[in-house]
């Protein structure tokens, strides 16, 4: 049977019109159960900052108080910063945590990994572990590196430890990073923005 352009439009609209119309025999009640799982009204309010940027807008995280289960994350509409708004990156910020409502994110770290010079492989090691070695690798480069006077000029520095200052910053944070480096005698101090 040979069929016209007309009759292909006339059928093309009618089927639409069709399958607007009717229910299609699908079943939403799981996914509005979905979406209502869960209410804030009796969950705990915490307020936070946005890790992603130095604008430090404020953000509301709402916990289950029986389980501690983090819910939702909201703009703060009392921040001087953002009033409530929040960007792409600030709106996703409950993604750290997890991927879906009580399914954490798999890809989050929460334990420090290692890899030990010549290996392949990352080992999981103890925070205290790890704040330790970083802070003894410091002073161990510091001590064996400093210069206390260069062709008769004192200038208390160190060439081999560099500071890369991240956008996530916020100024107070910036600050404090800043006088711990000119107090270690790191003269190499750049920030993310610049690169």
């Amino acid at each position: 049977m040979a069929i016209t352009r007309r009759e292909f439009l006339k059928l093309s609209a009618l089927s639409t019109a069709v399958l607007m119309t009717a229910e299609l025999g699908l079943d939403n009640s799981k996914a509005y159960a979905q979406a209502q799982k869960y209410r804030i009204k009796t969950a705990k309010k915490t307020p936070t900052l946005c890790p992603f940027c130095s604008a430090g807008c404020g953000m509301l995280a709402y916990t289950d108080t029986k389980t501690g289960e983090l819910l939702y994350v909201v703009g703060d509409p009392d921040h001087p910063v953002n009033r409530g708004g929040a960007c792409s990156k600030g709106a996703s910020i409950y993604q750290i945590r997890n991927i879906a409502p009580g399914k954490p994110n798999p890809k989050r770290l929460t334990t420090p990994l290692y890899r030990a010079p010549g290996s392949k492989e990352f080992k999981e090691v103890t925070w205290e572990w790890a704040i330790s070695e970083i802070a003894k690798r410091i002073k161990d480069t510091r001590d064996r590196t400093f210069i206390k006077e260069e062709d008769g000029i004192t200038v208390m520095r160190t060439d081999q430890i560099a500071c890369l200052g991240g956008a996530a910053l916020d100024n107070e944070e910036t600050y404090l990073l800043q006088k711990l480096m000119r107090g270690l005698g790191v003269v190499y101090i750049e920030h993310q923005a610049r690169l």
